[in-house]
């Protein structure tokens, strides 16, 4: 984003200030994103109980809601160029679940008044609860897939309710079953880029049955 373009959205400052900091914090983010999937696989439980069978063995189960698509589906012609996108609405539910999970408990996700005085206007989406979709997308690589690494800049917020998609896409095999990818959350709502960044996983055999 340029400094121009930062000057006009509004939200420039708060993605340099949101890069700054992340950069170093969550480089290894592998607890935090734990911590979003879990907000999600409550959110997405509690109302009926209902859920679809997950497509994917190393997967519990996937919720009806939830979309992903994946370019390659054997783990041992894995390489650049291979993908993976995941696609949820981040609901109020999840904010407050992800809030009680994690004891981030900031007044600008959770409260209405609070929020629409701040400069967003409005409540918004944790940081770290939508850069957890990245986690999502790599769970659903052919294998078992091992979080090493995470690097991330925040470009923008997120609103409750809006559809976010995560996409992770390998651009190095770095050898012994070690893989550098490209990070993306896009805000589906907006058409808007949210996270940029680059991971690097593990991706194990499945155990056998």
């Amino acid at each position: 984003m340029s400094h121009q373009n930062a000057g006009e959205n509004g939200f420039g400052a708060l993605a340099n200030a949101w890069s700054t900091a992340t950069r170093s914090v969550l480089r290894s983010a592998t607890a935090a994103n734990r911590a979003a999937i879990a907000a999600m696989d409550s959110a997405g439980t509690e109302p009926n109980g209902e859920c679809a069978d997950a497509s994917i063995p190393s997967l519990e189960y996937a919720d009806p809601d939830w979309t992903f698509e994946r370019s390659v589906e054997d783990p041992t012609a894995l390489g650049p160029g291979d993908h993976v996108t995941f696609e949820k609405a981040l609901s109020d539910e999840d904010v407050r679940a992800f809030a009680e999970i994690s004891g981030d408990t900031n007044r600008l996700h959770l409260d209405d008044e609070f929020a629409a005085e701040t400069r967003f206007g409005g409540r918004i989406v944790h940081g770290t609860l939508v850069s957890g979709l990245i986690s999502a997308a790599l769970a659903r690589l052919p294998g078992l897939t091992i979080y090493l690494s995470q690097d991330l800049e925040f470009a923008g917020p997120v609103g409750i309710g809006d559809r976010v998609s995560a996409r992770v896409e390998i651009v190095e095999d770095l050898g012994n079953e070690q893989y550098r990818l490209e990070t993306v959350v896009r805000d589906e709502d907006d058409d808007e880029t949210v996270v940029d960044g680059e991971a690097v996983v593990l991706i194990d055999d499945l155990p056998e049955a």
